[in-house]
């Protein structure tokens, strides 16, 4: 396969991703859109990584993946204790969790 095909497959899917963050309302889908969003930028650096024959990508692309992790883990507690408050996980209760 070419590298471009690559390319354009995190492309799409980087905009798939950004149009779910802007367009959803729920929070546990807006998560999983900056995911979808984040893994296609890792897609682009492993393509990036394999043409230029260097692991750096790579490596930027597996601490992406950690960062991805945690913050998953934050955003979802976040989310279970606003529900847990709320009985909502709307993005318009969010800023009811100022105090």
């Amino acid at each position: 396969m070419n590298p471009a095909n690559y390319l354009c497959l995190s492309a799409v899917l980087f905009g798939l991703g950004a149009a779910g963050v802007l367009l959803r309302r729920n929070v546990i889908v807006v998560l999983m859109c900056v995911e979808l969003m984040l893994n296609a930028a890792n897609l682009a650096f492993v393509v990036f990584s394999r043409m230029h024959g260097r692991l750096d990508g790579q490596v930027f692309a597996f601490f992406t993946m950690v960062v991805a992790a945690a913050e998953v883990v934050v955003g979802l507690a976040i989310v279970m204790a606003a529900f847990r408050d709320r009985r909502s996980s709307s993005i318009d209760d969010a800023n009811l969790l100022k105090h």
